[in-house]
């Protein structure tokens, strides 16, 4: 009887041991697959109309979709709609002009795509803010990078002049 009873024991928490293992493995798999994809997530987007840095990057981000889709029928229409609206007459003008010079688009001052943009606040004054728009062409631990400054008018929000930086 004594020899039934340790073994019974033994058998019992042989079983609470399987289960327990069975109950957690799953659940640390879990912590760590959602790590990772929380890891990779890209980070959360906002904005407000009436900051000028926002629009414009809001512009951006908006004219660097429609240029990557170039295949998409609407994306050509999109691209001028979107100048339209965010330029005063003009900037329009300039980047026409810069256009027709340098046969390359006069917002991104380039004939590619960036594949990243980031838009960063850099001051203000006599009625203007100004904004520097950073253009990553690449990835890789070294991508080629570009600068552009978009000066845009505090009381109408709309972008007064863009000019590369070198």
């Amino acid at each position: 009887m004594h020899a039934r009873t340790r073994t019974a024991l033994f058998a019992s928490a042989a079983i609470a041991a399987t289960l327990s293992l069975t109950a957690i493995t799953p659940a640390l798999a879990s912590t760590s697959a959602h790590t990772t994809a929380v890891a990779a997530a890209p980070a959360p987007s906002q904005g407000d109309p009436r900051s000028t840095t926002n629009r414009v990057a809001d512009f951006y981000g908006a004219y660097i979709d429609s240029i990557w889709d170039n295949e998409d029928p609407a994306a050509g229409a999109n691209a001028k709609a979107l100048r339209s609206f965010y330029l005063s007459a003009a900037a329009q003008k300039k980047v026409a002009a810069f256009e027709a010079k340098e046969h390359a688009d006069g917002i991104l001052f380039a004939q590619n795509v960036p594949v990243k943009w980031k838009v960063d606040y850099t001051g203000s004054g006599a009625g203007h803010a100004t904004s520097l728009v950073t253009l990553t062409w690449s990835d890789g631990a070294n991508p080629e990078v570009t600068k552009i400054k978009v000066q845009s008018d505090l009381q109408t929000r709309k972008i007064t002049d863009l000019a590369a930086v070198n």
